[in-house]
């Protein structure tokens, strides 16, 4: 599974905190790799470590050297509280899971639904707005049903 975040915050020590598309917190030291990636301590210098930037939404990077993929984040870091999503991105998160779980591509999902792969990836990052026939196209794509409801 690939989990995108949104947005990371650098805050006290070595410590990062991510907020990825599904609306989930996650705390993670990067010092509990440093045993394994010695190279990492030098995370400690706190220019360095704030000049991070998150990358895709699928890394953090620091240099050539250093980064670290949100999966590891997503995986293995402390989730710390859970923020509410639009709509728009919980139909994004619905669809990416979908697609992942399928085992498909975006290129592929986009050939089958007869659209372009930056659409789906748009969607999936909560930047478009799909209409509904556009979401039954992607589920059929999927062998998938469409379901919408009001909680």
């Amino acid at each position: 599974m690939s989990y995108r975040a949104s947005s990371v915050e650098f805050t006290d020590g070595t410590t990062l905190e991510v907020t990825f598309q599904n609306g989930i917190v996650k705390k993670y030291d990067m010092m509990s790799l440093a045993k394994k990636f010695p190279q990492l301590e030098a995370l400690k210098d706190r220019d360095l470590f704030l000049s991070g930037r998150l990358v895709g939404g699928v890394g953090i990077v620091w240099t050539d050297e250093l980064d670290i993929s949100t999966d590891t984040i997503y995986e293995c870091g402390e989730e710390i509280r859970q923020e509410e999503i639009s709509a728009i991105a919980k139909v994004g998160c619905s669809l990416l899971e979908t697609r992942m779980n399928a085992g498909i591509t975006q290129t592929e999902l986009a050939k089958s639904a007869g659209m372009d792969q930056g659409d789906v990836s748009k969607i999936e990052r909560g930047l478009a707005n799909p209409s509904i026939s556009t979401l039954e196209r992607l589920a059929y794509a999927m062998n998938r049903k469409l379901n919408i409801s009001f909680d």
